[in-house]
């Protein structure tokens, strides 16, 4: 990437690449037009399109949580919901004291998915208190949507997981290890799986959270998808890994990072070799009672198909990643280690895991970070190294050498545009049109539909909005749906289903456009531009050097 020659080769291949697909739609668009009208019931809408990039957390809109909680407190007054001082306490009696009538220095316990028992405390300094019941409450009281105010701020944009700016909301609502198991947040999970199984052709690809604090975290969320059966054919998950070794380490929760890595990663070996020390014990599920621990464990697996690494990438790291840095287990201050430090170590684990289940015929996992959504340009360069997809990558707009290279080697980006607008960067700057121009395999995602989206089919506002300002033909929202499913981790032969059963041959052999709509045409453009930008690098490779 330091080379002057390289980037100016790079950038002009990249502008080329972009007026070849000007020249293409000119050419050809009216005959694309053509091609999909010929195809008998298929368009955009029954088209399958996986969102690529979808926290857990933040899966349901600000309008659906807030249904949700109303009903809650409407007709479920009576949940025991935490605990005070080791004495149960019921959601209408929180209503009263946790939120109605603040009082000084009174505590709170709950059970944190990060950090097991947290106290809450809780000071009134004067402010007319809310009371907190089904008709009071109103989207603009959970202030939960991203504004103005979150762009380059990521402390305010996390601050808006909190309902009413109360943490205990955000634990008793949207966690998965708290008093209740998090049967909130299973109920309300399965309210947004039910909405993408009525669509039929919507899927999703959720993050939740392992934090790596404790190494029974695994059995505990084993125990939270089981028991509420969080589980679809519409939805395949993965586990995200906070980059917030420091805060954990200067809680005390963990010795060093090796401990971190040992938490995440020894139970997943562990269940591999010996899945019956792994005996999940379902809290409110008959139909799951009499199922062995191995067949929870690989139901959970099954259902699992990678890991991402998330944080706010904009903060700078403290220590470079280099061969002087300490090894895991010496890595012992409260400073965070970089990014790259992060993804080597869980690519190095993972790597070895998956070459582990691949012997025993078991499903392997991969790897698919946020990365270039901000900070430096060495997180992009590590995860192509590392990565099978990325999420966000705006910086790639920055670095011509990058950005070519993830176009030769078909990396997949899921980009959330609206998103990007409430954090990193303006909408109309946003880089997806120019990346889909040049053939980078990108897809369309939410990221966060509580902070960022008001209808109840979050994929679709994205789809919709970018299609009005980037003004997006048919055939183009076609090609990203079809990017998303290629780019997902659903099995294979689902994908044959929905693109066709020859999917994974190059060029238009692989492509069916009574499953996609995607016109051969258009399929045959990208493959045999691809094709001309490697065998140019294989020319210039093989090509003899002038004599000096």
């Amino acid at each position: 990437m330091q080379f002057c020659c390289i980037r100016s080769y790079c950038f002009q291949r990249l502008a080329f690449l972009e007026s070849k697909y000007k020249m293409h739609c000119l050419l050809n668009e009216v005959k694309e037009l053509a091609a999909q009208r010929k195809v008998p019931h298929r368009d955009f809408y029954n088209v399958r399109k996986v969102d690529t990039h979808i926290h857990a957390a933040a899966a349901m809109t600000s309008k659906h949580l807030l249904r949700f909680i109303k009903k809650k407190l409407r007709k479920h007054p009576h949940d025991v919901v935490c605990l005070e001082n080791s004495e149960p306490v019921t959601l209408e009696q929180f209503n009263e004291k946790g939120s109605g009538t603040l009082k000084a220095q009174e505590n709170w316990t709950c059970y944190s998915s990060a950090v097991y028992v947290f106290e809450f405390k809780h000071v009134a300094k004067g402010v007319q208190e809310v009371e907190l019941d089904s008709y009071h409450l109103s989207v603009d009281l959970l202030d939960v949507h991203a504004d103005r105010n979150t762009f380059h701020r990521f402390d305010k944009f996390n601050a808006k997981y909190n309902p009413i700016g109360e943490s205990k909301l955000r634990e008793i609502f949207i966690k998965t290890n708290n008093y209740m198991n998090g049967q909130y947040f299973a109920e309300i999970l399965k309210e947004v799986i039910s909405d993408l199984e009525d669509s039929k052709y919507q899927y999703a690809e959720p993050r939740i959270s392992i934090y790596g604090t404790h190494p029974k975290e695994w059995d505990k969320l084993a125990n939270f998808a089981v028991s509420n059966n969080v589980f679809s054919p519409h939805i395949k998950w993965l586990i995200q890994i906070p980059r917030v070794f420091d805060i954990f380490r200067s809680k005390k929760l963990v010795q060093n990072f090796g401990e971190l890595l040992h938490n995440i990663f020894y139970p997943l070996f562990e269940a591999t070799l010996q899945p019956e020390k792994h005996r999940v014990v379902p809290v409110s599920a008959p139909l799951v009672v009499c199922m062995l621990g191995w067949e929870i464990i690989l139901r959970v697996f099954s259902a699992v198909i990678g890991f991402d690494s998330v944080d706010d990438e904009s903060k700078n790291d403290a220590i470079r990643f280099c061969s002087t840095n300490p090894t895991p287990e010496q890595w012992t201050s409260d400073i965070n280690p970089a990014y790259s430090y992060y993804i080597y170590y869980l690519w190095s684990n993972i790597t070895v895991l998956n070459a582990l289940r691949k012997e025993l015929g078991l499903n392997t996992f991969v790897l698919r970070p946020h990365s270039g959504e901000a900070g430096g340009l060495s997180h992009l360069a590590v995860a192509f190294m590392a990565a099978e997809n990325i999420s966000h990558g705006l910086l790639l707009r920055k670095s011509p050498v990058l950005q070519y290279l993830y176009y030769l080697t078909q990396i997949g980006i899921a980009m959330s545009p609206l998103s990007n607008n409430s954090l990193f960067l303006n909408y109309h700057k946003n880089p997806l049109p120019e990346f889909h121009a040049r053939g980078l395999i990108v897809s369309l995602s939410t990221d966060d539909p509580l902070q960022f989206h008001f209808t109840r089919e979050p994929l679709m506002e994205e789809y919709s909005i970018a299609a009005q300002v980037w003004k997006l033909s048919t055939c183009d929202m076609c090609e990203l749906a079809r990017n998303s499913v290629v780019m997902s981790g659903f099995a294979n032969p689902r994908k044959a289903i929905w693109l066709g059963k020859n999917w994974k041959d190059d060029g238009p052999g692989g492509n069916d456009i009574n499953q996609t709509n995607v016109p051969d045409i258009r399929v045959c453009y990208r493959y045999e531009s691809l094709v001309h930008e490697l065998m140019l690098l294989i020319y210039f490779n093989h090509r003899p050097s002038k004599p000096v």
